[in-house]
């Protein structure tokens, strides 16, 4: 009886690293895809800026 309690706990810490393990594996998937997401925005952003002409403010006329 105490063997087969044993054997239950283990079963339920297995199976629970388990689940623990692929939630980071997941997590770690999501991070790594909307961090490459966000670099290619940002470099798109950046050749963007570059390339659109920069407009210079109009001058105030004098009175």
């Amino acid at each position: 009886m105490r063997f087969k309690k044993q054997e239950e706990a283990a079963t339920v810490r297995q199976k629970a690293m388990a689940e623990y393990v692929a939630e980071s594996d997941a997590r770690q998937a999501k991070t790594n895809k909307l961090r490459a997401l966000r670099l290619a925005k940002e470099a798109e952003d950046l050749a963007n800026a570059a390339a659109a002409p920069v407009k210079k403010p109009a001058r105030a006329k004098k009175k």
